[in-house]
């Protein structure tokens, strides 16, 4: 299975991924963990990541692109991957297509969870609090829903019209979530 998760940030995309993928036996693959490990590690990709991700914005396509390619490259993807946080402009759409297209397979789902605003504000100020994370404050969580919808949410439309879309209602108690999106995807047929 080669899937995508999406939704604006705060949706619960990084717990459900690592259920997805357990379920079909490939990797999660977080563009945000791997942004966040490089921060603390202090890499130069960390240092250039942190100066757009402590403002709220996305890290330039370059070097996301050159991240994710190198990624599904390895040899736990063989068989599949869900990518969280990734694409999420259309030029990544494109770069994507061309990725899955080059290994002679397609993309088989895009996972599209839903959560009302304000429940999103609260959930992403509650983890701040408890993970300590300094880039979830309340002006860069408006920010990034405000970049969520300008750049990220068309790429729904685009995978919408490729028949691709299983829209997952994701408020609610994690188990029923995951259990909405499994009864959605075990009926897609592997590509």
């Amino acid at each position: 299975m080669r899937l995508i998760i999406m939704g604006p940030p705060g949706a619960g995309k990084g717990t459900q991924a690592k259920f997805i993928a357990e379920h079909f036996g490939i990797p999660a693959i977080s563009t945000g963990d791997i942004f966040r490990a490089n921060v603390s590690q202090g890499t130069p990709l960390g240092v250039e990541a942190a100066s757009y991700m402590d403002k709220g914005e996305y890290v330039p396509d370059s070097v996301t692109n050159r991240m994710v390619r190198n990624r599904i490259d390895e040899p736990d993807a063989a068989k599949g991957f869900l990518l969280d946080g990734y694409p999420r402009t259309l030029a990544q759409v494109e770069e994507l297509d061309g990725m899955i297209k080059f290994t002679g397979h397609a993309l088989d789902a895009v996972v599209v969870l839903t959560v009302d605003k304000d429940e999103i504000v609260q959930r992403l100020l509650q983890r701040a609090e408890l993970e300590g994370r300094a880039d979830d404050t309340a002006d860069v969580i408006r920010r990034r829903q405000e970049v969520y919808l300008e750049e990220t949410a068309p790429l729904i439309e685009v995978y919408k019209g490729r028949g691709l879309v299983h829209e997952i209602d994701g408020l609610g108690e994690v188990s029923e979530v995951t259990k909405r999106i499994f009864d959605e995807l075990d009926i897609v047929p592997e590509s």
